[in-house]
């Protein structure tokens, strides 16, 4: 198959956004992740090592291409990454100095290499981090400094994946286009459809786990909270969000079973959850599985987002004017 564009995939994880983009039709020319285990599993799927560190790669030595995609580091902006932080006294959002600023390494990358379009993709709380002046500069970033037109859009995976999972996505056009969000089709998946059948034991709870998670969640519901674990009797339904910390526990995501405790999921139930197809090559530990699939993107939705930016990145159709981001 001929491929029509080139692309970069940025802080790469595993290589979500890659088969979506390749799914398009796209060379990837470059990619970059820091996280050594995500490399491992990244270089087992796609044959190449990521480069490391972005904030150490010098714009020139990054080829020249089409599009720009990169699911930048979302936990500075995520809720939970927020509270963990507030809680330690930490700063979160663009005073993280670890990973907040990231983002403006997409920034560097995007002025001096000037693609024709680019994907970015978020927790939905980055809209409303730091009562939405995170968002402001981001946008002010990318439409006033940078020139771009762009779009946004929240979108919940639950159409796609058995999965509640609401992110962000920011696309950019070099110059105004006629673009708009693809409408997800609803295939209504369940649950159901991705479990395993004969799961290992080892992915039972152990009493001490969940005699502690049930401990947890009486003592929060005495005090009026609706924290603690979620625990699914019904396949048919649809599962919470998958988070980089199911590896703990399982806490948010634990399937019942007769007769014993419940379980958490199997890597390859998760990868299934994420979208990810049945030939991903898991060759990590399960709790480096596990981080690896919470922090991933939704392969179906990046799937039918990539599409949309083809086409209309092929058709060159413009508009006159530039969205508003206020």
């Amino acid at each position: 198959m001929k491929k029509e564009f080139r692309f970069i995939d940025l802080f790469a994880g595993i290589g979500g956004m890659r088969i979506a983009f390749d799914k398009a039709g796209g060379k990837c020319v470059f990619s970059s992740e820091w996280n050594k285990f995500s490399q491992q599993t990244y270089e087992a799927n796609f044959g190449e090592v990521p480069d490391g560190d972005i904030t150490k790669i010098e714009t020139k030595d990054i080829p020249t291409h089409d599009i720009l995609v990169g699911g930048f580091p979302c936990q500075p902006f995520s809720i939970a990454g927020v509270s963990s932080k507030n809680s330690l006294g930490r700063k979160h959002g663009f005073e993280d100095e670890t990973q907040g600023t990231l983002f403006f390494d997409i920034v560097r990358i995007i002025r001096d290499k000037k693609p024709k379009a680019f994907l970015l993709e978020n927790v939905k709380n980055l809209k409303s981090h730091d009562k939405g002046k995170t968002f402001k500069v981001i946008m002010k970033k990318l439409q006033e400094d940078l020139g771009y037109d762009v779009h946004v859009k929240i979108v919940d995976a639950s159409s796609v994946v058995p999965q509640h999972r609401e992110r962000i996505f920011i696309v950019g056009f070099k110059k105004p286009m006629d673009f708009k969000f693809p409408k997800m089709i609803d295939k209504r998946p369940t649950l159901a459809n991705i479990l395993q059948k004969n799961v290992d034991e080892k992915y039972t709870l152990k009493d001490g786990t969940w005699n502690s998670l049930q401990r947890h969640k009486a003592k929060h519901k005495a005090k009026g909270n609706g924290f603690g674990f979620n625990l699914v009797t019904n396949t048919k339904e649809i599962a919470k969000t998958l988070s980089a910390r199911y590896y703990k526990d399982g806490a948010e995501i634990l399937i019942a079973q007769k007769r014993k405790n419940p379980r958490k999921l199997t890597p390859r139930e998760c990868a299934s959850l994420m979208g990810f197809p049945k030939s991903f090559k898991i060759e990590v530990s399960d709790n480096q599985a596990y981080r690896q699939f919470g922090n991933a993107v939704v392969v179906p939705v990046v799937k039918e987002i990539a599409k949309s930016i083809v086409k209309t990145v092929q058709k060159n159709k413009t508009r006159k004017t530039i969205l508003d981001y206020a």
